[in-house]
């Protein structure tokens, strides 16, 4: 659906039952769950689908064995009902994403011999809890297997390891193929459209004011509910309905660096268990790149942040620890940085030591706000939200109950993970880019091909990469993309894993987007320079 399009039908719908605030994971989830049982929904978001925490993730569907810990340590039995939802959802995910999604084998090493009975009890039960959900067993390994499994691990004083399987995904296009599938069922989505006021009636929140951000002008929406799903900005919008509420959230920022592939094979990830500061540190293959995370400081509010020098040595410090291969900063293809909101706990020591769990509030005015959370629960956070706006707002859905536990997310309907083999014989590409299709697009792939035919567009975006330029075409037609940056970082990964190559890919995406949208000199000159900035100070 064209831009323009939803901005008639955000006009001409009379009434909303929700509007749902922020297009990251938890916003997109509650839209779906929403427009599944047949509920009118609207679902806005000031900047692009998954621009902030949702797309600057570690890329890994898990339970959370370090909330695991906790939960044993500190006989914490949230954090250990965090951890079982956590693996419940990562089943009901990689079932209804397949292509987007897959399962990693992980391996810990362990280098002291009175870890291993500690370490592999801790794995085991992590496997225990998964019950029926469980997507591989986990096994002690010799000192031969660890290192056969991970070449480039450092060999002196290593003992064993322990090795166990979680989930990797593509966290931005995952957000994207959750609004879309919102929008097949039913849900009016727009991206690049900021909420700029909320309008009550007796008190009590029944519309809000929008702006877009791309033209400036503002349009007025009825609604029943208001859902903030805002991330780490839930704050701000709250203050649009009570400029002296108090916050409910504190933020840490996770940075992570991508280097070139041969610092990590390709099947297999590294978890080291505890740092010096008792993070967790994951090294892991990610679209033929290694990438390596997460820092866990304290941070400030930021739409971009940027990461830190400070940051990012302390990865490359950690890194070279396990590594027999030398790291240098040179080395490092591109880094970025994400805000995880964490519901605040004024008693906790640093970020870490808050649990990754959600809450629900309501103002006094009916501002319903979902605060903290995790990618892999984003479903459970989303029907929750649902189950609780339709009683609180007294809607009624045409459908009982929620349909989302095995609903296909668009692309996964019809996918069948051939690696893109049928895509190499019937648009004769290389191997490379049909796998990479075939992974980002599932059962969507032939429909962007055939747009790239249509449009003489199946060639190379960029030399090294297996992007096409037809997927540029393909994005502002049927993905909402409306930025160069929405297609660099997001609907492709390009800014993610090779910040020089997104550069030299800029000219041409402005040159197809600009013929796709109508953008005059002007607003061309506009883009490049808002892009090369976004490049330089974070994506």
């Amino acid at each position: 659906m064209k831009r323009e399009e939803i901005l008639s039908r955000l006009q001409q719908q009379s009434r909303y039952d929700l509007l749902v605030v922020g297009g990251g994971a938890s916003g997109c989830g509650v839209a779906l769950d929403a427009a599944s049982r047949g509920l009118k929904v609207a679902l806005v978001e000031k900047n692009d689908f998954a621009e902030g925490t949702s797309g600057r993730s570690t890329k890994l569907i898990h339970g959370g064995v370090r909330y695991l810990e906790k939960a044993i340590k500190r006989l914490d039995r949230r954090q250990y009902n965090l951890v079982r939802d956590g693996l419940r959802e990562r089943a009901l995910l990689l079932q209804n994403a397949r292509h987007l999604s897959n399962r990693l084998t992980l391996v810990t090493p362990i280098y002291n011999w009175l870890e291993v009975p500690y370490v592999f009890a801790g794995l085991k039960l992590y496997d225990l809890l998964s019950g029926k959900h469980h997507i591989g067993h986990s096994r002690l390994l010799s000192r031969t297997e660890t290192l056969r499994r991970f070449p480039m691990l450092k060999a002196h004083g290593l003992k064993a390891g322990v090795r166990y399987h979680d989930g990797q995904f593509h966290d931005a296009r995952m957000a994207l193929a959750i609004a879309l599938t919102a929008q097949q069922q039913g849900a009016t989505i727009i991206n690049h459209m900021a909420l700029t006021g909320l309008v009550k009636s007796a008190g009590a929140i029944n519309g809000a004011t929008l702006t877009d951000q791309l033209t400036g002008d503002t349009l007025s929406l009825n609604c029943t509910g208001v859902i903030n799903a805002g991330g780490p900005f839930v704050d701000d919008i709250r203050r649009l309905d009570d400029p002296q509420g108090s916050p409910l959230l504190t933020t840490s920022s996770g940075v992570h660096i991508v280097l070139d592939q041969r610092f990590a094979p390709p099947d297999t990830g590294l978890m080291i268990p505890e740092t010096e500061d008792g993070r967790v540190l994951f090294i892991l293959p990610w679209e033929g790149h290694a990438l390596i995370g997460t820092t866990d400081e304290p941070a400030t509010l930021s739409e971009h942040p940027r990461p830190l020098d400070t940051e990012i040595d302390y990865l490359l410090r950690h890194a070279r620890s396990y590594f027999d291969l030398q790291i240098e900063p040179s080395d490092i293809k591109a880094t970025w940085s994400g805000l995880r909101p964490l519901v605040a706990n004024p008693t906790a020591v640093d970020t870490a030591a808050l649990a990754r769990d959600h809450i629900l509030q309501t103002s006094p005015s009916g501002l319903v706000t979902l605060a903290g959370g995790k990618w892999t629960t984003y479903r459970k956070m989303a029907q929750d939200t649902v189950d609780y706006a339709i009683n609180y707002f007294s809607l009624d859905p045409a459908i009982k109950g929620c349909q989302t536990a095995h609903l296909p997310l668009i692309g996964s309907s019809d996918f069948e993970l051939l690696g893109g083999t049928e895509l190499v014989e019937r648009f004769a590409l290389n191997e490379a880019t049909a796998s990479y299709l075939n992974r980002c697009y599932g059962d969507q792939a032939d429909q962007l091909l055939e747009v790239g035919r249509s449009t003489d567009t199946l060639r190379p975006l960029v030399a090294g990469h297996p992007f096409l330029e037809a997927e540029v075409i393909y994005a502002v037609r049927f993905e909402l993309a409306q930025r160069v940056i929405d297609i660099l970082a997001r609907r492709t990964h390009l800014a993610m894993v090779d910040t020089r190559a997104a550069r030299q890919a800029t000219p041409r995406i402005l040159e197809l987007m600009a013929a796709e949208l109508g953008w005059d000199l002007k607003r061309c000159d506009e883009e490049a320079e808002r892009t090369n900035r976004r490049l330089n100070e974070g994506i």
